[in-house]
């Protein structure tokens, strides 16, 4: 396996008497897109700050590439992306200029491809306060890959932004994630994490209480999974099953719900074929991340003992 590019073990940090990050640890790997979420004030934005080095730990430690991002700042900063939630630049600097000055910064030739491919090509003379909150965050995501960095933080990238532009932006994490980058985004949106995320945490009360893929995250909660069913014949009401929980009817189909879902998948599919029916349609939906994620901050518990070095 890999060795991780971000390695987080046991992370603390204080504010005064409140605990924003509790011992919490996970890990990082090339080519990977890791979601940390949670609630405001769960310690998402502390632990990016303290892997960023903008805040010095309390206790446990942060490997950015093997280095200590206390100690090793400049080196970090070489191969560390970021694009904050609230990142601005001055009103009056004009896009062209911004790229200059930030190429200049990390030693690097101006990235007008990265520009153009971001749809600001016509954009060059424009001032950062007249550009468009989507071209604005554009903006800041070039200088954040124009040094081709190892890693990219990305908090709420797409807040705010309409469909287009996020799915443009989304395209770009993903092309990233395929040249070996990794990625760790902060998010509160369930959806885009549930389709980009290769792996996630939840935080609540500076602790991770549940971490995996998106769907062993959703699959860890009790709701249960509905499976639609129609057959030609309509044979299907006659099944009988000891994994259905609760069944109804709507619209000539009949809807099972259930937790062990491959098990009645079996069950379904031999009574089917036990009474020469003929299957037309067949729809099973699953609990989405959002309604995981509603269940562990709304009950406020710890769902999982999680010490979260995978």
């Amino acid at each position: 396996m890999a060795r991780p590019i971000v390695s987080v073990d046991k992370l603390v940090k204080h504010y005064g008497d409140t605990k924003a990050v509790d011992a919490i640890s996970f890990n990082i790997y090339p080519g990977e897109i890791f979601a940390l979420l949670g609630p405001n004030g769960a310690g998402k934005t502390t632990t990016l700050e303290c892997i960023e080095g903008i805040r010095r730990p309390d206790n446990g430690s942060i490997l950015v590439a093997g280095a200590d991002p206390e100690r090793k700042l400049e080196k970090i900063r070489k191969i560390l992306g970021i694009q904050l939630q609230a990142s601005s630049l001055p009103d009056i600097i004009t896009v062209e200029e911004a790229m200059k000055m930030f190429c200049l910064y990390l030693g690097v030739e101006p990235r007008y491809d990265l520009l153009e491919k971001l749809d600001l090509r016509g954009k060059y003379n424009t001032q950062f306060d007249m550009l468009s909150t989507g071209q604005q965050r554009k903006l800041v995501l070039v200088i954040a890959l124009a040094h081709n960095p190892s890693i990219i933080i990305l908090d709420e990238p797409t807040a705010g932004l309409d469909v287009n532009t996020r799915v443009e932006l989304h395209n770009i994490m993903r092309e990233e994630r395929e040249k070996g980058v990794a990625i760790l985004l902060a998010s509160h949106d369930m959806a885009e994490v549930e389709e980009l995320a290769d792996r996630a945490a939840i935080l609540l009360n500076g602790k991770i209480v549940v971490a995996g893929t998106p769907n062993e995250i959703v699959t860890s909660g009790d709701r249960q999974v509905k499976i639609h069913i129609k057959t030609l014949n309509d044979s299907i009401i006659e099944l009988e099953s000891a994994h259905i929980l609760q069944t109804e009817r709507r619209e000539g189909y009949s809807i099972y719900l259930c937790k062990e879902i491959e098990e009645l998948l079996e069950d379904i599919l031999a009574h089917i074929k036990f009474k020469g029916d003929k299957l037309i349609d067949l729809r099973v939906e699953r609990p989405s991340l959002e309604e995981r994620f509603i269940d562990i901050t709304t009950n406020g518990k710890q769902e999982v003992d999680y010490e979260g070095n995978s």
